[in-house]
């Protein structure tokens, strides 16, 4: 049966469409503007309490019965218990996913996140003591995943596994973080293999905004 998105086309929204079609799912897009306050909505309230894309329906979850999740970390997680890819079953195997994933969600993802949101304000003071202060955790983030790599053919180990699914997500916005990948060689080889899987490219294609 067919899994329900609802996304828009950011990082996150991007993370999910990737993992669906790298493992096959058939699904279906809700686009939820979130430039237009769709996410408050009281019916998208139901399935994502937080208010915050993405967020997915499963009309054939556990038992048979529809599922619903939200946070893209945790759909990331069940959409791998679901079809057992790109999630290892040996736990020593699954640890280092678990940790690269927790990494993205708590690190890889925010700060980025705050350049974002400082490189968009047009008061240069505030725009300044915001740029600085993140965007120098944001490359030492993009150091601490260069060292990883250089001796790691994925994040987890060498086989792929969705915490890449998760990082990609957010290092597609490097130059929006005002960073340059051949700074950080390893990222770039792995950025570059990511983005040239054909399952990532739909995923980057699927229409997660309306046509204006």
């Amino acid at each position: 049966m067919t899994i329900q998105l609802y996304a828009f086309d950011t990082p996150n929204g991007r993370k999910i469409s990737i993992a669906l079609e790298e493992m096959g799912l058939p699904y279906e897009v809700h686009v939820v503007d979130i430039t237009k306050g769709e996410q408050t909505a009281p019916d998208f309230l139901k399935i994502s309490p937080n208010n915050k894309i993405p967020a997915i329906i499963d009309p054939d979850g556990p038992g048979g019965q529809p599922i619903s999740v939200f946070e893209s970390g945790a759909i990331l997680y069940y959409l791998g218990e679901k079809t057992g890819k790109f999630w290892p079953q040996d736990l020593r195997v699954r640890v280092p996913v678990m940790e690269w994933l927790m990494f993205q969600m708590g690190g890889f993802g925010p700060m980025p996140g705050q350049v974002h949101h400082f490189a968009g304000l047009t008061n240069e003071a505030d725009r300044r003591y915001g740029l600085e202060r993140f965007m120098a955790e944001t490359k030492r983030l993009y150091g601490v995943m260069d060292r990883r790599l250089a001796n790691h053919a994925f994040f987890a180990g060498e086989e792929i596994s969705i915490a890449d699914f998760a990082i990609v997500g957010w290092a597609w916005r490097h130059e929006r973080h005002k960073i340059d990948l051949a700074e950080f060689p390893q990222v770039q080889r792995w950025y570059r293999g990511m983005m040239a899987r054909p399952a990532v490219a739909r995923g980057f294609a699927v229409a997660l905004k309306r046509a204006s």
